[in-house]
């Protein structure tokens, strides 16, 4: 029996492809929005591999409030949205900030103004760690709780405060306008869920992260330095304030993330709280050159790096208290970083050229083994 029908904008991409697979497995009915702009449309392929169930795909602009009527039109049993649909780097949105502007602030306009329309009520907001901005510039906030003051230091983290603050706004003012006129608003809710670092693959080596250009994020960067794509990994600043001198991210495997996502979304379903943020990390910080030794560990070769200038933007330390998360959702990362690391390499070392090849045999065979034997997949 399905849960429900959710709308997955975003849904090719790392986190939003591996949140589709975590809603179907979940019996959810998945509908797809991407333009494939850092995706590809062959994530659909390895999901329905690997769970036997393919989501719905519209290719639409989010930046178009009739794309999405379009969608929900077709679609009337949606009564969700999850939204990743963004521009991400930090680095790029410095460099050109409108556009980050036009496609995550005002694409969310567009989705929520469609979604008020027809009657999707439930938003779950992929949003980021970065709203933080320098936590370390208050006592006691690191790792960092949810109570810590929004502080974005770059563009980026700076359109993912304001669709924080939009969303918020938006379904407090529709609670509102409907218990004027006598009417229970309790179908409005979000979650903001702010998270941390994602990083690994699926455990069959079949469906990873496969970004389109150069990647910004530090483990694709190592994975294509141990494949040879890139001659040694550059490290933006080694005299941070840390115990070797690099910053201290929170590294979260991806399944962990994605079953985030699903626990958010069934919990605003089943408890209609209204507005909550919440934490999505480990708990636990790892510096640089450590996610560099735990990474070269699983490939089993030293990777060369470089140390260079640090990133304008950039902070010291972005590790999460993830206890508001553990005890609402009754959600906790499981899987451990060298879990990534080699889940990674696994995806990396047999699919050097991402979704534009096909999948190793054996890994095929090895899926359809722990399928018939009934092994979970995640």
């Amino acid at each position: 029996m399905t849960v429900g029908s959710v709308l997955v904008t975003g849904g090719c991409g790392y986190i939003g492809s591996f949140t589709a697979l975590a809603l179907l497995e979940a019996d959810y009915n998945v509908v797809i929005v991407d333009n494939l702009q850092n995706s590809s449309k062959d994530t659909i392929d390895r999901i329905e591999l690997i769970c036997g169930k393919r989501p719905e795909f519209y290719n639409i602009d989010i930046r178009k409030e009739e794309d999405f009527d379009k969608v929900f039109d077709a679609h009337p049993d949606i009564d969700s949205v999850i939204h990743f649909a963004a521009l991400k780097a930090v680095g790029e949105s410095g460099e050109i900030p409108l556009e980050y502007y036009r496609t995550n602030v005002y694409g969310t306009i567009c989705l929520l103004s469609s979604a008020t329309k027809h009657n999707v009520s439930n938003i779950v907001f992929s949003s980021s760690a970065t709203v933080y901005g320098d936590a370390t510039r208050f006592e006691n906030m690191i790792p960092i709780p949810e109570i810590c003051p929004i502080g974005p230091t770059n563009p980026y983290g700076r359109t993912k405060a304001t669709v924080e603050s939009l969303i918020t706004d938006h379904v407090e003012a529709q609670r509102n306008n409907l218990k004027k006129e006598g009417k229970s608003g309790d179908h409005w809710n979000a979650a903001l869920l702010r998270y941390f670092n994602p990083a690994g693959s699926h455990p069959s080596g079949v469906m990873g992260e496969d970004p389109q250009g150069v990647p910004y994020n530090l483990l694709p960067l190592l994975a294509q330095v141990a494949v040879g794509k890139r001659e040694k990994l550059l490290v933006f600043g080694d005299d941070y304030a840390s115990k070797d001198g690099t910053a201290i991210r929170d590294y979260i495997h991806i399944l962990d993330l994605a079953k985030g996502h699903l626990v958010a979304l069934n919990y605003l379903r089943d408890h209609h709280p209204g507005v909550k943020a919440w934490n999505l990390g480990t708990g636990k910080g790892s510096t640089v050159f450590e996610m560099i030794k735990a990474f070269s560990d699983a490939v089993g070769k030293e990777l060369p790096y470089q140390v260079v200038g640090r990133r304008a933007g950039d902070v010291l330390d972005l590790t999460a208290n993830p206890t508001k998360a553990n005890t609402e959702l009754k959600w906790k990362a499981e899987r451990t970083l060298y879990d990534a690391c080699e889940d990674l390499w696994r995806w990396t070392k047999n699919n050097p050229q991402g979704y534009r090849q096909s999948p190793p045999q054996e890994l095929l065979d090895k899926l359809k083994e722990d399928q018939k034997a009934g092994k979970p997949m995640a």
